[in-house]
C-alpha cells in the first residue's frame, strides 16, 4: 500500500506538472493569436498584394538584352495620359536612368469592354452583364434598360400605393447607403441595397402606372376630378352597377373609376391592357432592330443593313406593325372591328371582303401589300448574304476589289494580315447554315416575342385580381364586424398578405418576367454579348477578393 501511495504522488505531481506546463502553452498561444490577430487583416491584404504583383510580373518578357521587361495591356482610350503620367513618377522615384517607354500598337486580338457606371447606374449594367458581355464598340442596352426595365416592371406592377410602399425602401436604402455599404450584409440584404436606385425608379413608374390603371391598393379614387359616367335613374344609390350614361368629357387622367364595379370591368381592362402589351412590344422590338442598324452603321457593315435590318423592319411591321397601327386606329375611332378576325383572315383570305371589320378606305389593298412585302422579306433575309460573302472571297482571291460595298467583314484593307488568314478557311455551307437559322429564329420569334409580351397584361391582371381579393376577402370583411379583435386580426392578416405576397413574391415575379423581355425579346435583335470585361489590376479590389 505505501508503495502504491507514493506511486500515486509521483503520478499526481507529474499530471500537475503537465498541466501547468499545457495552461502555459495555452496562454502563450492565447497571446501569439492575439497579436496575430490584430494584424491578420493587414498581413493577408499585403500578402494578396505581393502575389498580385508577382503573378502581374510573370506576364511580362524580357526584351532582347534581357535588361528590361516588356509588357502588353489593355488601358481605356480616355485614361493614357493619365497612364503616361503615372510612369513618369515612377520613373522620378525610383531614380531609374532608363525611363519607361509607353508605346500603343495594333493587335488582332478583340479589345476587353469597359463601361464607366456610377452608383445608378451600376445595377441596370450588371443586369445587362448577366446575360453577356458586350463585344467592344457594341450597343450597350444598359442604356436604354435605365428606363425601359423599370417601366415594363410597373407595367405589370401598376399600382400607386404598392409603389409607395416600394419607393419608402428604396429611400430607406438610399439614406442609408454610407452605414449600409461599410457592413457585412446578408446575401438577400445585399442584393437589395445593389439595386436601391433600380428599386427607386421601379417604385416611382408603379405610382405613374398606378394613377393611370388608377389603383391604390386595388381601390379607385376620384384624384383627377370626376368620372365622365352616372346613374340614369336620379334616385340610383350606386352608379356601379347598371344604367350608367356618359354626362361629362371623359375622364382626364388614367381609368375612370366608374369601371370599378361594373359588370364590363374586367373585358374592358383585359381589351385595354392586352392591346397596351402589343403596342409596347411592338415598339420595343423596333427599338431593338433600330439599334442593330446604329451597331452595323458603326462598324461600317452595309450588308447587314441591307440584307439583315431592312428585311427585318419589314417583316415585322407589315404583320405586328401593322397590328398595332389597327389598335391605335380603333381607339381614335371607337370602330367595333374585331381585330382577331382581321389579322385571321388576312393570312387565310386576303381578297375577301371585311365587311364592318373595315377601319379605313383601301384597308385590304394595303393588307394585300404588307403581306407580299412579309413573304419577301423571308428570303432577301435568307439568301443574298451567304451568296455575296461567298463572291467577295472569290474576288479577293483573284485580285478584284470589292471597296464600294463598305462591308467590314471582308474588306481587306481594313484587316489586319492574321485576321484576313480566318477567311482563308470560307466555309459556304456553314455561313448559309447560320444564316438560315438566324432568318428562321427571327422569324418565328417574331410571332412568339411578340405574343410573350402579353405577359405584361397577364400579370398586370394578375396583380390587379389578387390586391382586389385581398382587399374584399380580408379587410373589408373584417371591417364589417363590430368586434374590435377581428378587425385588428383583419388589418394585421391584410398587412401581412400585401407585405409578403404582392409586395415581396409579386414584385420579384414581375422582375423577372421584365428581365426575360429584355434579355431574349429585346437583347437579341441585336445584341450580341460574347465579349469579355476589362479587368484592370487595382490594389483596391484585392480586399472584395475572395480567393
Amino acid at each position: 500500500m505505501v508503495k502504491q501511495r507514493q506511486i500515486f504522488r509521483e503520478v499526481s505531481g507529474r499530471l500537475a506538472d503537465l498541466e501547468a506546463t499545457l495552461d502555459a502553452g495555452i496562454q502563450h498561444r492565447n497571446k501569439a493569436l492575439e497579436s496575430v490577430g490584430s494584424q491578420l487583416w493587414r498581413w493577408t491584404i499585403m500578402v494578396k498584394k505581393e502575389k498580385a504583383v508577382y503573378d502581374t510580373l510573370n506576364m511580362l518578357n524580357f526584351d532582347v538584352t534581357k535588361k528590361c521587361l516588356v509588357g502588353e495591356g489593355w488601358c481605356p482610350i480616355f485614361a493614357k495620359s493619365q497612364i503616361k503620367d503615372v510612369l513618369q513618377r515612377a520613373t522620378l522615384h525610383s531614380n531609374s536612368q532608363v525611363g519607361i517607354i509607353f508605346h500603343e500598337m495594333d493587335t488582332i486580338d478583340s479589345p476587353p469592354t469597359y463601361f464607366q457606371t456610377d452608383k445608378f447606374t451600376n445595377a441596370f449594367q450588371e443586369i445587362v452583364d448577366a446575360y453577356g458581355i458586350a463585344r467592344y464598340e457594341e450597343a450597350n442596352p444598359a442604356v436604354y434598360s435605365v428606363i425601359t426595365f423599370p417601366f415594363l416592371f410597373a407595367v405589370m406592377f401598376g399600382d400607386w400605393g404598392h409603389g409607395i410602399c416600394l419607393l419608402l425602401g428604396a429611400c430607406v436604402l438610399i439614406l442609408r447607403e454610407k452605414k449600409l455599404s461599410s457592413q457585412k450584409l446578408g446575401s438577400f440584404m445585399e442584393m437589395a441595397f445593389g439595386g436601391r436606385y433600380v428599386i427607386l425608379l421601379m417604385a416611382l413608374f408603379s405610382i405613374y402606372c398606378g394613377l393611370i390603371y388608377n389603383e391604390f391598393f386595388s381601390v379607385p379614387f376620384h384624384i383627377f376630378g370626376k368620372s365622365a359616367y352616372e346613374c340614369r335613374e336620379k334616385t340610383c344609390s350606386d352608379a356601379h352597377t347598371a344604367g350608367l350614361i356618359k354626362v361629362r368629357d371623359p375622364y382626364p387622367f388614367g381609368v375612370d373609376p366608374s369601371w370599378r364595379g361594373s359588370r364590363s370591368e374586367l373585358p374592358f381592362l383585359n381589351s385595354l391592357k392586352m392591346k397596351m402589351s402589343i403596342l409596347m412590344g411592338v415598339t420595343q422590338m423596333n427599338l431593338g432592330i433600330v439599334l442593330s442598324y446604329f451597331d452595323a452603321k458603326f462598324h461600317g457593315n452595309a450588308l447587314d443593313i441591307r440584307y439583315q435590318f431592312i428585311p427585318q423592319m419589314i417583316f415585322l411591321n407589315s404583320l405586328f406593325g401593322y397590328l398595332a397601327l389597327l389598335i391605335l386606329i380603333k381607339w381614335c375611332t371607337g370602330s367595333q372591328a374585331d381585330l382577331y378576325h382581321v389579322m385571321i383572315y388576312m393570312f387565310l383570305d386576303p381578297s375577301g371582303d371585311l365587311g364592318e371589320n373595315q377601319l379605313f378606305w383601301g384597308q385590304k389593298e394595303l393588307q394585300i401589300l404588307l403581306l407580299l412585302m412579309a413573304i419577301v422579306a423571308v428570303p432577301w433575309m435568307l439568301f443574298p448574304k451567304p451568296f455575296i460573302l461567298k463572291k467577295l472571297h472569290k474576288e479577293r482571291f483573284q485580285g478584284h476589289t470589292y471597296r464600294f460595298l463598305g462591308t467590314s467583314e471582308m474588306d481587306p484593307d481594313s484587316e489586319p494580315d492574321s485576321a484576313r488568314s480566318r477567311h482563308d478557311d470560307f466555309n459556304f455551307s456553314e455561313v448559309f447554315v447560320h444564316q438560315m437559322i438566324h432568318s428562321i429564329e427571327f422569324v418565328l420569334g417574331a410571332v412568339s416575342n411578340t405574343a410573350s409580351y402579353l405577359r405584361l397584361w397577364a400579370l398586370s391582371l394578375a396583380h390587379s385580381e389578387l390586391s382586389t381579393v385581398f382587399y374584399e376577402k380580408l379587410l373589408v370583411l373584417a371591417w364589417g364586424y363590430d368586434n374590435l379583435v377581428v378587425k385588428l386580426v383583419g388589418l394585421v392578416i391584410f398587412s401581412f398578405a400585401t407585405a409578403f405576397i404582392l409586395l415581396g413574391m409579386e414584385s420579384l415575379s414581375a422582375f423577372l418576367h421584365a428581365l426575360r423581355l429584355h434579355w431574349v425579346e429585346f437583347m437579341n435583335k441585336f445584341y450580341h454579348g460574347d465579349g469579355y470585361k476589362f479587368r484592370p489590376f487595382s490594389f483596391a479590389l484585392l480586399a472584395d477578393d475572395e480567393d
